[in-house]
């Protein structure tokens, strides 16, 4: 599995006119890239290929005054442009035919000097781990790099990302080797197993009551980030004391996502350790961002949740099932399987009129998860079969042993 290890970058003041000018000229070529290929459209002719944009906009415009600066940065790294671009393009072709599933995707469109994020990727020839701590980077120098773990394989390509609050990261992809974590199984053999529902008012709550509480990030740094945005909508455009109040809102954005993230992590590895199946609902993330709830729900997380619990299951040996988001799993009774007609956010004790079942909202819909994932894995090699609303109540009834009590950054 190939993963990436990131690391905290701390170059000098002469290095960091060098990723400047690596940014800038890596930003230029791109744009000329754009550019090209909408003139060729533009006149109906045939598309460049990649090759014949590295020779024009880098080889050949080396040679000219208008563009002799960019032999001032590696040559791997304005030719991986390049290549990004034409990726970008085959997206969004691949989009437009739908041969490419999922959202669509839109145009490339031309970098800005203003952007406040920078990236580049450097290739194994623009690249040199150094047994003092250091990377070598081609045409920036010596950098020093905050190593907080060793890297299991030799790196096959290096990105170098500059943040809006002015930090610098390197992240490298890796090959790992077996990561197969042994079966997480109790005294009796039985497999452990945990099913949860996501929500705002907890993080998560699993199948047998046990709630994630929502740490609410954002919200808690809601007092600051407006003090700081109010001093910088002050700032007079253009001036310093302005850049100075940018710089202020994006560290405390920064805080916010780095402690996020951490807790992500945290989480995700606990309940990937610690269970052999995991069970979760397909959430339209996407829709729910755009409602009166979006920040709390962009201040959750389930997107980056889930991220990091497929491919950390997909590492040690895992089984992760992902239920249809269709499924009422609120509206359902995980006692004897009657689907009420509604279920507002409201009613936070779920009550079934037909066996009596009186059960936490989150916890009812959590063991209807359990059920759903266990019918969807047994049913994994074969045809995709919808479970019965009758199995549902026999399933829920037996139990996995997780844990419950703390949950990953997600939103």
């Amino acid at each position: 599995m190939q993963l990436r290890y990131r690391f905290r970058l701390y170059p000098d003041d002469a290095q960091r006119a060098g990723l400047a000018q690596t940014f800038g000229n890596a930003r230029v070529v791109f744009n000329d890239a754009i550019r090209v290929r909408r003139y060729a459209y533009q006149a109906g002719e045939k598309y460049p290929s990649g090759t014949q944009l590295q020779k024009r906009l880098i080889t050949d415009a080396k040679r000219t005054a208008e563009r002799e600066w960019l032999a001032y940065a590696q040559h791997s790294v304005l030719q991986q442009v390049i290549r990004d671009c034409d990726t970008a393009f085959r997206n969004f072709f691949d989009s437009l035919s739908g041969k490419r599933k999922g959202r669509r995707v839109g145009a490339p469109r031309f970098k800005s000097r203003k952007d406040r994020r920078q990236a580049v990727r450097f290739q194994p020839d623009g690249f040199r781990v150094l047994g003092n701590g250091k990377l070598r980077l081609s045409k920036v120098g010596d950098v020093k790099v905050a190593w907080s773990r060793d890297l299991p394989s030799t790196p096959s390509s290096v990105t170098v990302v500059k943040t809006a609050d002015e930090r610098y990261f390197v992240s490298f992809v890796v090959e790992t080797g077996d990561d197969t974590l042994p079966p997480a199984v109790d005294e009796h053999g039985q497999e452990h197993e945990l099913a949860l529902d996501l929500g705002l008012h907890a993080f998560a709550v699993d199948q047998h009551g046990n709630a994630i509480e929502n740490p609410k990030f954002l919200r808690r740094a809601e007092r600051k980030l407006k003090r700081a945005q109010r001093e910088l909508s002050r700032k007079q455009r253009g001036s310093n004391n302005r850049d100075k109040a940018r710089r202020k809102v994006a560290r405390q954005h920064g805080k916010v996502a780095d402690t996020r993230a951490d807790w992500l992590h945290q989480e995700t590895t606990r309940i990937v350790r610690e269970n052999q199946a995991i069970y979760l609902e397909d959430l339209a993330v996407s829709g729910l961002a755009r409602t009166r709830l979006a920040k709390s729900v962009h201040d959750a997380s389930w997107g980056g949740f889930r991220r990091m619990v497929e491919y950390k299951a997909a590492r040690h040996g895992r089984e992760l099932v992902v239920i249809d988001r269709w499924l009422p799993t609120s509206k359902t009774c995980s006692g004897c399987g009657v689907v009420q007609q509604s279920a507002p956010l409201s009613m936070r004790t779920f009550e079934c009129a037909a066996c009596g079942l009186v059960l936490d909202r989150d916890t009812n819909a959590a063991r209807n998860i359990l059920a759903a994932g266990r019918a969807e894995r047994r049913n994994a090699c074969g045809a995709d079969v919808r479970p019965p609303s009758e199995a549902v109540g026999v399933e829920a009834g037996s139990s996995g042993s997780p844990r419950g009590s703390t949950a990953p950054h997600a939103a």
